[in-house]
């Protein structure tokens, strides 16, 4: 037999089996079997770092003390363990990038382009806090906390 005649008998029992199969009618409910079964589930497992600082994305108010008092807004966004956004500070009044990280329960950050002002702490639900370092030589600092508005 052929190559293209075997083909051709291969295409049309498997065009019949489809056509046979399409014309069954599935029962309008699923079967009783007396146990729950639980779809498959497609997602991976959240790693225990990922559940524990997730969702830190949003705006967050806090404030500073020490040698600069004042409040700050925080708006982040966040991938992973990586943070990245703004942060609005009161005293002195300023705007500034800022980029940081989240591992378990302790965050860092600071602003782009330089290291003027890091911050460190932990982080616990829809709050956090920490010391900040002012990196101008003055050894200025002192402690900040904020709290998830968003």
């Amino acid at each position: 037999m052929s190559r293209i005649r075997y083909a051709l008998i291969a295409a049309a029992a498997t065009a019949t089996l489809v056509a046979g199969c399409s014309s069954h009618k599935a029962p309008s409910h699923p079967p009783v079997t007396g146990h729950a079964v639980a779809a498959p589930s497609t997602r991976a497992p959240a790693s225990p770092t990922a559940t524990a600082t997730a969702g830190l994305s949003g705006t967050w108010s806090g404030q500073y003390s020490g040698s600069y008092n004042g409040n700050f807004t925080l708006r982040w966004h966040q991938t992973g363990s990586k943070l990245h956004g703004t942060i609005h500070l009161s005293a002195p009044a300023d705007t500034l990038r800022i980029n940081g990280t989240v591992t378990g329960g302790t965050i860092k950050f600071g602003t782009v382009g330089s290291t003027a002002i890091t911050y460190s702490g932990t982080v616990s639900g829809s709050s956090m806090s920490g010391q900040y370092q002012v990196h101008n030589g003055s050894g200025a600092g002192g402690p900040w906390s904020a709290a998830k508005k968003s």
